[in-house]
């Protein structure tokens, strides 16, 4: 993913994760219908336990190859932790800085998270949101462009905010100890034209200092 790599197709099943018999059957719908990769949502305990079956599931019917991502909000700390096997399991961890916890939890949740990521080799996807956009961050960002001579329109902070987000979610897990390789990072916004500007702004922020993470 990312650079010159062919584009990679991706999915992800509206199922309920615990029921995985209806998960898999749906993940190698997915597949045939030319999915490469699979992203199921990891929320609960019962989601969380159901994980290794289903790997097993597509596995024992010739979907060995297919990539399964975890899809994680508030509390995928909690899940990797006490779920290793579901650690072990998941291909790629999905993860969304503006919901993995707020204030100094936010710190501890991310870094819980990555630690996980870097034990068990797998990459993360640094998924930032414009619906769930770190409140801080962007009140940070705001009250910066408040200050200029000639402010920024609104719009303009978010999408900036949105690039801020990733680069500095993707800065910390690095330090933390994933390789930039091991780093997918993505923004999405409502309007089109927006999240593309928000793309071009933090390709050239990656490639201004030298960070090439995959996008």
């Amino acid at each position: 993913i990312g650079g010159q790599s062919p584009i990679v197709t991706q999915s992800m099943t509206n199922t309920q994760t615990a029921d995985a018999q209806a998960t898999a059957k749906q993940a190698m719908q997915l597949a045939d219908a030319g999915a490469e990769l699979i992203r199921i949502t990891v929320n609960t305990n019962f989601a969380a336990e159901a994980v290794p079956e289903i790997r097993k599931i597509l596995d024992d019917k010739g979907y060995a190859h297919l990539p399964l991502i975890g899809d994680f909000h508030y509390n995928g700390h909690i899940l990797l932790t006490d779920y290793p096997k579901l650690a072990q399991t998941l291909d790629k961890y999905r993860i969304n800085p503006g919901n993995v916890g707020y204030g100094d939890k936010h710190e501890y949740n991310f870094a819980t998270i990555i630690k996980i990521a870097v034990q068990n080799q797998k990459p993360v996807r640094i998924g930032v949101n414009w619906g769930s956009l770190d409140q801080d961050l962007l009140t940070e960002m705001m009250d910066q462009n408040a200050r200029l001579a000639n402010p920024k329109t609104d719009k303009e902070v978010i999408i900036e905010s949105m690039v801020e987000s990733a680069l500095r979610s993707a800065e910390e897990a690095e330090k933390l100890g994933l390789k930039q390789d091991q780093i997918i990072l993505s923004v999405k916004m409502s309007i089109v034209q927006d999240m593309v500007q928000a793309y071009q702004n933090l390709a050239q922020r990656m490639q201004k200092n030298n960070h090439l993470y995959p996008l």
